[in-house]
């Protein structure tokens, strides 16, 4: 298979919900529409941000069809749906799902309660899993922080080259340039490597990343447009004051509880996705109302999605 080397940036989309916590498939048609307008190249679905580990099988079967079925025949968006974790079986039949629905990649994770012992049985995971769908590109989403599983991806990728034709390469989410740098050398560059850290796009920038995956994406791409295009034209000082906006924007996820903070921007920019399902905590009313003033004093709607 030859490897696509994906660009630009790749939303992590909330997954819609009801007031009781039932999906909101309906809105995800618009929610495409604003990806699309905003000049966002694809969807990594069900992943952290879209709550795949608190959804069922079927509801997670329900999501991708829906992106699917939103993005039609655009094969210049590309849907790429997280697979979970636990369960190499249930990895295997969603990931054949996600072919027969017409996506365009998987992803799948390390297990983060039975842990591979070693970088060489996380390989074997990610080869069983991709050997079932040969013809659709597989990436390895990296997320130590959530899965507690840390081993260095250039050693993932050793492990695996020319065993797994179709291993696309790896959802970068953790801080270690180092081990990022070495994956994008690895035989000339042969892996696509997506950068997942919003608030450090400038620096994976400097030592190469073309494409990236992130949640603020969803809310805030103008201003992840206008960082890009400032670092390629060399303005490094209107790039980093950008990239200053971004860490702004993000560290008040940070303050009013995580992840959740998330849907209360996409609320703001008017897409109202609605909560996250427990144990995840959202906001009262009073916090929201102090969540919009602070937003409001981000000047916000100067790069907000609309």
């Amino acid at each position: 298979m030859k490897i696509e080397h994906l660009t630009g940036l790749i939303a992590a989309p909330f997954t819609p919900m009801h007031k009781d916590g039932s999906l909101h498939l309906s809105l995800i048609p618009a929610y495409y529409t604003l990806l699309k307008t905003n000049g966002v190249s694809g969807a990594f679905i069900c992943g952290s941000t879209g709550e795949g580990v608190s959804l069922t099988i079927n509801e997670r079967k329900q999501v991708a069809e829906a992106w699917a079925q939103a993005a039609g025949d655009d094969r210049d968006f590309k849907v790429i749906t997280l697979l979970g974790g636990t369960s190499i079986q249930e990895c295997i039949g969603l990931a054949r799902h996600a072919q027969e629905s017409g996506l365009y990649a998987v992803a799948f994770t390390a297990p983060f309660y039975f842990k591979p012992a070693s970088v060489k049985m996380l390989a074997e995971m990610c080869i069983s899993i991709a050997d079932a769908v040969p013809e659709m590109p597989f990436y390895y989403y990296h997320i130590p922080v959530l899965t507690g599983v840390g081993y260095n991806m250039i050693d993932l990728l050793e492990a695996v080259h020319d065993r797994c034709c179709n291993f696309a390469g790896v959802k970068y989410t953790h801080e270690d340039f180092m081990d990022f740098l070495s994956c994008l050398h690895f035989q000339n560059g042969h892996y696509d490597m997506l950068w997942g850290r919003d608030e450090n796009m400038l620096p994976a920038l400097s030592i190469g990343a073309k494409g990236a995956v992130g949640s603020t994406f969803n809310y805030a791409a103008p201003l992840y447009h206008r960082l890009i295009d400032a670092y390629h034209a060399g303005q490094l000082t209107e790039a980093r004051a950008l990239q200053q906006q971004s860490i702004d924007m993000i560290r008040l996820l940070g303050k009013y509880g995580g992840i959740a903070t998330g849907k209360a921007y996409m609320k703001i920019a008017g897409l109202d996705c609605g909560e996250f399902r427990p144990p995840v905590t959202n906001m009262n009313p009073a916090q929201f109302e102090a969540f919009t003033k602070d937003v409001s004093a981000l000047n916000f709607s100067s790069y907000c999605s609309r």
